[in-house]
């Protein structure tokens, strides 16, 4: 970096450094580097270790100073930031001595004259600069006030102020020297992209394999996880056969297995990766940068609530980089196919990684005197910002940060664009023109549903993407890439619909053959389908390489995008051909379809849309000759116990059954959808999810005798009743380990039930020398009848207290069952051996359970007043109970209920009419949503945003509210739509 005739020489930099992790000390010592080598005396303030900087930098221009001037963000654990803490940390380590602060800092500044102040990206530096009379630069990808906004949402508005404050101070520097994955940066007056900052290597991949004696034919995996979780201990079986694992950051007493490499603290890691196969940790700007630079394969795992991510993680994915791994696989070592997987990825970011250079001539000419502000675009890229910072704190609790498609990369005055992709924002905001004018409805009714009419409008921007990218070659994000040639704009695109479902009583006893009384929930999965003739549909390039390795001509392919895939752990895309799923003459069995999905864990989410296919292949004899593209998108939030899974699954049968003419009532529908979780998937759920998204209607329970699915009708909610659903932050998963336990043990239940019962009818009657013809006694006949229980719930809660109760014992070995009764006679769950099953309470809840639905039932028939909606509230308090016996409960449930129950008898809601009456945990349990029952006021609503506020005052949570219904699969049908003057297109 050259330096210009009549220039001060040396310049002198003072560089803050923010304690937030190591990233940003490595990324300033490759600028700090660069400044140095052209002659000028750098003071670098950081709290980093010495020899994140000496390691690289041997020069007495650098001088260190320890001092923390911000906290960045406090870690819960390995994985997740405590929001609250660190708040508090900032305000005690920023915001009490802010006074003292800023007199020290000027008063150093001046000391050592300072001609230009850089910050990465600590905020006081930029206003003591201004205080010292000194021009400011900030060099980085993110800022505090956008990380902190958020937290301030979840900890209150007390907190406001810092981010205020820390914004404010961000205002005193000149212009911000933007690193590619930014995020949104409002408070910055002007901003010049650079490319990634990267370090340098000093030895070959060749060199680094010798000295640590690893051949080349070894696979190599650098865990590189600051941090690593309290206790966790690494196992050989983590690894593939073969395969070595470089550790970062591992402490001295901490052991480790013969195919794990410990390195030493102040290893040089760039060398490191280079030197590896892939690489396993956190994401973060250091991480993601120099695995893009040296094209390394990157799997990573989500931290929870710093919002730096998203950005980095698109970028990442949008240059086929990275594999997410799903947190419970990194903890139990389930390695193996995600470090497969990132074998075959081919990335290629083949942008600058001369990011520190061309920072550091910037910082240099400005300490020189030169300007480099602009305000051509200032007003437009700060509003724009600020639009996105405000959707970030506007969106739905729980969920991921959308960004929009035009939030675009900046080009600069340099020339230079950052590399980094836009992110994904739901469209149905920025769209202006009515559905009515980009489709014409062949076929159906919206019902006046607005999520369909969005969902219409993001389809026509597909369509307009897809013309940008064939005209222009512009890139998008991945999913949207892949949906824009999805479609045949030109032919009919078929669109349906299902909700989610609010369990309002019934519950786990669905698969023991109870009553139940479900509500379809407002939010709903919408999937555009179409189907194709082979030869005809635009493959993507990796399924068309598939094809050309095959040798095979024209080939039916299923190809399906999942939008909002950054909101989970999944990817965006799945294909296959469909004729994998045949086994010779003969559909694949349900366990090899199973393994088949299981096989790349990203996309295990494509057995509830595939295996739709599947199901109606082997169940109906279906054919299917023609290509299908699918496009999902769903609203139903996972993991929430609302039932997410069932609505994909009914969302995508009744979207191929429409598209092929296939004629299949929902009851029908349900039922092979069912058949996709418990057999394709291996979720051993019963079949009340499926039946509620596919018979549903809006504002209606559907009641239903789950032996197997018999609909009793529909059930009006009086107008004077409402019901809520507040989801507690605990994810649900109905293949959890505790929902099998609990089936398992009902199903013994009833097994053992029905022996005891024959033993008691042999009994009986060779006491009485008779046979069962001889005798029409109740007893007798109820024994008879109970001997041959099909469903437990067919036993009243009398006869089971008379004779059942007392001889069930507590918890029974699956071995010691096994041994006397050999099945428990259940086709989706299997008994462990080794397991000690809860027996007495499982078999009991469905028993109970059964009685108070068919009471729920009638009493919402009955006449209006406060002792039928305490009554019915009291059957919801029941059943809750019911499941905390069952070991199903949870801390944030069990909040929950406790706080509607606090409010329910406060002294306020007994001076005055009350408002909410009753609430219980639904599905499956172990966390999830819970469902509140109340009077149909705006008191009740207000009553459930204050435990609302509440649950999150105690848990730093803020759950997600579900009001509202809309109507099933079955009432919304489907719609053949066409795209209007697809050859007028702009």
């Amino acid at each position: 970096m050259g330096v210009e005739d009549g220039r001060k020489h040396p310049l002198v930099f003072a560089y803050y450094v923010t304690g937030h992790g190591f990233g940003h000390a490595t990324r300033v010592v490759e600028v700090v580097r660069h400044l140095i080598n052209a002659g000028h005396d750098v003071h670098v303030v950081t709290g980093a270790p010495d020899f994140v900087f000496t390691t690289e930098i041997q020069s007495p221009r650098l001088f260190l100073r320890k001092v923390l001037l911000d906290c960045g963000a406090v870690q819960a654990d390995a994985l997740t930031v405590d929001r609250l803490a660190s708040l508090e940390k900032y305000s005690e380590t920023a915001v009490v001595p802010r006074d003292s602060i800023l007199e020290t800092e000027v008063e150093w500044l001046n000391s050592i004259k300072a001609d230009l102040v850089v910050s990465d990206v600590v905020p006081v530096a930029c206003r003591a600069a201004a205080n010292a009379g000194i021009r400011s630069v900030c060099v980085t990808n993110f800022s505090w006030d956008f990380i902190y906004a958020e937290y301030v949402m979840a900890a209150g508005i007390h907190h406001r102020s810092i981010v205020w404050q820390i914004a404010e101070d961000y205002s005193h520097c000149e212009f911000l020297i933007r690193l590619p994955g930014y995020c949104p940066m409002p408070a910055y007056r002007d901003v010049i992209d650079v490319p990634l900052v990267v370090r340098r290597l000093h030895k070959s991949r060749k060199q680094v394999r010798e000295e640590l004696g690893i051949g080349e034919d070894v696979k190599v995996v650098i865990l590189n996880f600051g941090g690593q979780p309290a206790g966790w201990k690494l196992k050989e079986e983590y690894l593939p056969s073969g395969w070595l694992c470089l550790v970062c950051g591992a402490s001295n007493s901490q052991d480790l297995p013969p195919n794990f490499i410990k390195l030493a603290k102040d290893v040089y890691t760039p060398d490191l990766i280079a030197a590896s196969d892939c690489m396993l940790g956190k994401i973060g700007y250091g991480t993601v940068s120099e695995a893009l630079a040296y094209k390394l394969p990157f799997v990573f795992v989500r931290r929870d609530y710093f919002n730096e991510e998203p950005f980095l993680r698109n970028m990442l994915e949008q240059y086929q980089g990275g594999v997410e791994m799903i947190r419970r696989d990194l903890l139990t070592g389930h390695w193996r196919p995600y470090l497969e997987r990132a074998l075959t990825l081919r990335p290629c970011y083949e942008g600058g990684s001369n990011g520190g250079e061309v920072a550091a001539r910037i910082l240099q000419d400005t300490a020189s005197g030169k300007s480099y502000i602009s305000n051509k675009l200032s007003g437009s890229r700060r509003l724009r910002d600020a639009i996105v910072l405000g959707y970030q704190l506007q969106r739905m609790p729980g969920r991921d940060l959308w960004i929009p498609d035009w939030y675009a990369n900046a080009e600069t005055e340099l020339g230079l664009r950052t590399g980094s992709p836009t992110a994904e924002m739901r469209d149905d905001s920025f769209l202006m023109d009515s559905y009515q004018e980009d489709f014409e409805v062949l076929h159906g009714d919206l019902l006046g549903l607005p999520d369909t009419v969005s969902f219409l409008k993001s389809l026509a921007k597909l369509d307009a993407a897809y013309d940008t990218v064939k005209n222009t070659g512009k890139r998008e994000i991945r999913e949207r890439t892949a949906a824009t040639a999805l479609f045949d704009w030109e032919e009919d695109i078929f669109v349906t619909r299902a909700p989610g479902r609010l369990d309002v009583m019934g519950g786990i006893a669905d698969y023991s053959g109870s009553l139940v009384l479900q509500m379809p929930i407002r939010e709903a999965c919408h999937v555009a389908i179409q189907k194709i003739h082979p030869g005809k549909e635009r493959l993507w390039k990796h399924a068309q390489a598939r094809k050309l390795a095959k040798g095979d001509g024209p080939t039916p392919v299923l190809q399906i995008v999942s939008f909002g895939s950054e909101l989970s752990n999944r990817g965006p895309t799945f294909d296959m051909d469909l004729s994998d799923f045949w086994d010779g003459e003969q559909p694949m069995s349900y366990e090899k379809a199973r393994n088949y999905f299981a096989q790349d864990p990203s996309q295990r989410w494509a057995a509830f849309v595939a295996g739709t296919i599947l199901v109606l292949m082997k169940e109906l004899g279906i054919r299917f000759e023609n290509s299908i593209s699918m496009l999902v998108s769903s609203a139903v939030p996972e993991g929430k116990g609302v039932s997410s899974s069932a609505a994909i699954e009914v969302a995508s049968m009744s979207a191929i059954a429409a598209v092929h003419g296939l004629k299949i009532p929902p009851r029908e529908l349900a039922l092979l959808c069912q058949k996709v979780e418990n057999h394709v998937v291996g979720a051993p759920c019963g079949v009340m999810d499926q039946m509620t998204s596919a018979c549903g209607e809006s504002t209606k329970l559907l009641a239903m005798v789950c032996q197997p699915a018999e609909v009793l009708g529909l059930v009006d909610i009086p107008s004077h009743i409402r019901f809520w659903g507040i989801d507690s932050g605990i994810r649900h998963s109905v293949g959890g380990t505790d929902y099998g336990s609990v089936r398992v043990g009902a199903f013994m239940g009833r097994r053992i039930i029905k022996y005891i019962a024959s033993t008691l009818l042999s009994q009986s009657l060779s006491a009485n020398g008779m046979t069962p013809d001889d005798v029409e006694e109740d007893g007798v006949e109820l024994l008879e009848s109970e001997a041959l229980l099909d469903y437990l719930c067919n036993l009243s809660p009398h006869r089971y207290e008379a004779l059942y109760s007392k001889v069930l014992p507590e918890t029974l070995l699956g071995e010691t069952f096994v041994e006397k009764y050999a099945d428990h006679n259940d086709p989706v769950t299997v008994i462990d051996m080794k397991r000690n099953y809860g027996l007495r309470a499982a078999a009991r809840h469905p028993i109970y359970e059964n009685f108070r639905v068919k009471a729920f039932k009638a009493l919402l028939t009955s006449a209006t007043s406060d002792d039928q909606l305490t009554a019915l509230g009291e059957l919801m308090y029941q059943c809750h109970f019911s499941y905390s016996a069952c070991e199903l409960g949870s801390d944030g449930t069990d909040r929950l209920v406790q706080l509607v129950q606090e409010m329910q008898h406060s002294k306020m809601s007994k001076s005055v009419e009350g408002t909410l009456y009753g609430a219980k945990i639904t599905g499956g349990g172990s966390g999830g949503t819970v469902c509140v029952v109340g009077r149909n006021c705006i008191r009740s609503s207000e009553q459930i945003f204050e435990i609302q506020q509440k649950y999150k005052s105690a848990t730093g949570y803020l759950p997600i509210i579900f009001e509202g219904s809309s109507p099933g699969a079955g009432k919304f049908g489907h719609l053949r739509i066409r795209r209007r003057n697809t050859s007028n297109k702009n």
